[in-house]
């Protein structure tokens, strides 16, 4: 069966996820250094790991199994998720690929180096109702492929 698994501490996308999977029957896993609430009657389950920098992501890699999804905006996550066969989706709605992933694991270091130099690049704009839509339909594609093997 196909999981889906929510890189959780500061996903804004939460109930996108959850609305997809209970359309589609999905099981999700959502992990996090902190309980978070979450809805009782769609079967969710709550991991909370601890506290470590990279315990929610060790966590999901040591779990996925190739064919489940998995929904982050950390990109080395996306990356070691790829590895294991898995689906990684960002938070903004793009789907980390085998041929994305090189350009966007690039694309992040420049980018800390650039915060590391001293110059403020603030954080990524907030989710529209547009994103947001966009979001769930990328998840429900994947999520198909996911099913159909």
């Amino acid at each position: 069966m196909i999981e889906i698994f929510i890189d959780g501490d500061a996903c804004p996308v939460k109930d996108e996820v959850y609305a997809v999977a209970a359309r589609l029957g999905l099981a999700v896993v959502l992990v996090a250094n902190q309980r978070i609430r979450v809805p009782q009657d769609l079967g969710i389950e709550m991991v909370v790991v601890d506290n470590g920098p990279d315990a929610a992501d060790d966590w999901i890699v040591d779990e996925i199994r190739a064919g489940d999804i998995v929904i982050t905006a950390d990109i080395p996550l996306a990356a070691r998720c790829l590895e294991r066969d898995a689906f990684a989706l960002g938070t903004n709605g793009r789907e980390f690929t085998p041929d994305s992933i090189g350009g966007a694991l690039a694309t992040r270091e420049i980018k800390a180096s650039i915060r590391e130099s001293g110059i403020a690049t603030g954080g990524p704009p907030p989710l529209s109702a547009r994103d947001r839509s966009r979001f769930s339909n990328e998840l429900d594609r994947i999520a198909h492929r996911a099913l159909r093997g």
